[in-house]
């Protein structure tokens, strides 16, 4: 059974809003490490990262501590 993207959610509502906007982020991840970039896409499970050398990322949501726009 698939789940469905809420996308009545605050938080899937802001992060559809950084990749329309194509804004650099900064993925802080449950491990501590921290990866940058920009997000692709989203579904229920995971975001797509893509780094700054143009390489995606796959990240399964319950690793993700905090996304934050790169300032």
């Amino acid at each position: 059974m698939a789940l469905e993207l809420d996308t009545g959610l605050p938080s899937t509502r802001q992060i559809q809003t950084m990749i329309r906007e194509e804004k650099d982020v900064e993925m802080k991840l449950t491990t501590g490490d921290v990866v940058a970039g920009k997000v692709r896409w989203q579904d229920s499970q995971c975001v797509c990262l893509i780094d700054p050398e143009d390489q995606p990322m796959i990240v399964w949501r319950q690793a993700i501590a905090f996304i934050r726009p790169k300032l």
